[in-house]
């Protein structure tokens, strides 16, 4: 076989996904790191595998009319994308924001099914959310809104079916609401939403899973050049659940964090956040900015991203493509050696070759925030047999499942007689070969 079908592939890609960009870069990423593994093996070109992978089971879209507090009608759209149940019901969170659409969506799905191989647990990959904003909404308004949007989707999720979780302004209230309306409208009390509250099925650890499981994911790539946190200046961007427990996690390690952040600008701290002001960030109420500002520490930073500061590692934990090639030659200046992803795909394709260039250790958000979805699938787990496991055992197995995303990254990368390793390459090779190998198994379909 020669490039002749990658090239077909990619030129019927765009064809059939018009200007989704978000999408496209995702399956560009992990199809150019397998392109060897698919020109030597014929069967994937016989078998069509690329194009099944790419393209969702379905796509459900949906009209969400409800009600605000002075009686006026709204309406907004709802979509769940259904990727892949190769190796599990399908499993993915709900985002509830503005930028909401087709494309953002289909590239997360996309990424949650090599996400979702590379934790070994048995679950497929799946997005959904809809272009709802609760930012400026009253509770009510918001349980209006999540029963409208739960009115269709119950229809297509089950807890062997498709299990959504939580996302970009989707907490425990909002699953709280989702979960009660299911449970009306079913008439059954099961798992099929995770990041529910404890007192009704919810796991300890959920909350701080992709956080923590980020920095877990660093620890091990800083053991493999015998480091650790311990003194290291770290930058993060965000300032929401993923982005303040990975922040408290690193400080509880040793490390001094100088900066979160929202859209509108960033907290610079130069002595470095500390866990109370980090608590304090959690329990807080209201927009990022005002959280932040309202720390009393630090000194905010109107209008600019984080990249700037000087740092040893970065974590963007915001959103996707927030982190272009000029902000890595600021890393890059600013003595930054490692960059690992907490938010989906958020360095430009351009960002990701330059730091490949400049040799910065960098990991992808499929490998290094996997965290949350492993602890949704023990949730899971432990929704089926009505059982409770204690914070420190999931902890302790949310620290295993890291690590064995970690040693798969690096059975899979080529080896670097310099000592570099191409995570990004390792942990899309790794994803794929499961993938795949579960998809020729199982027939056409």
């Amino acid at each position: 076989m020669t490039t002749t079908y990658l090239d077909r592939f990619f030129a019927n890609l765009e064809k059939r996904n018009p200007g989704q960009d978000e999408f496209l870069q995702a399956v560009r990423e992990v199809i150019n790191d397998v392109c060897d593994e698919i020109l030597d093996n014929p069967i994937y070109e016989k078998e069509n595998l690329l194009e099944r992978l790419a393209e969702p089971d379905r796509i459900i879209s949906f009209r969400v009319a409800w009600e605000d507090d002075e009686g006026g009608i709204q309406v907004n759209r709802g979509w769940r994308v259904q990727h892949s149940n190769l190796i599990g019901p399908y499993k993915g969170g709900l985002r509830f924001h503005p930028s909401v659409n087709e494309s953002v969506l289909k590239f997360l799905a996309f990424e949650q099914v090599f996400k979702n191989g590379l934790t070994g647990m048995s679950i497929g990959g799946a997005k959904g959310g809809s272009d709802f904003d609760p930012r400026e909404c009253s509770n009510r308004e918001i349980m209006r809104f999540c029963n409208a949007f739960m009115d269709e989707l119950y229809r297509h999720i089950g807890d062997d079916i498709d299990v959504p979780a939580g996302d970009i302004n989707v907490g425990s209230r909002e699953i709280g609401y989702l979960f009660g309306h299911y449970r009306r409208l079913a008439n059954n009390f099961s798992g099929v939403l995770t990041g529910k509250d404890i007192e009704f099925g919810g796991s300890h650890v959920r909350l701080e899973a992709t956080g923590f499981g980020l920095i877990y994911f660093v620890e091990k790539m800083l053991a493999t050049r015998d480091e650790n946190f311990d003194g290291k200046v770290v930058t993060i961007s965000g300032a929401g659940n993923v982005a303040a427990h990975a922040a408290l996690k690193a400080v509880q390690l040793g490390a001094r964090v100088v900066t979160l952040s929202s859209s509108k600008g960033f907290l610079k701290v130069e002595e470095g956040l500390t866990e109370e002001e980090l608590q304090k960030l959690l329990q807080a109420e209201g927009s990022s900015t005002d959280k932040l500002k309202n720390l009393g520490t630090g000194k905010w930073v109107d209008g600019n991203k984080p990249w700037d500061v000087q740092c040893d590692i970065a974590l963007p934990c915001a959103t996707q493509n927030e982190l272009n090639d000029k902000d890595v030659e600021k890393l890059v200046r600013n003595s930054c050696v490692l960059v690992a992803e907490g938010a989906n795909m958020p360095c430009t394709e351009a960002a990701i070759r330059s730091l490949e260039e400049h040799q910065v250790l960098h990991a992808p958000g499929k490998a290094s925030n996997a965290g949350g979805v492993a602890l949704s699938a023990l949730e899971m787990e432990q929704n089926r047999g009505f059982a409770r496991r204690d914070f420190d055992d999931l902890n302790d197995e949310l620290k295993q499942i890291m690590g064995e995303i970690h040693r798969k990254c690096l059975d899979f990368a080529d080896d670097h007689d310099n000592g570099y390793t191409n995570y990004r390459q390792g942990a899309n090779r790794a994803a794929f070969r499961q993938i795949s190998s579960a998809l020729l198994s199982q027939g056409i379909g």
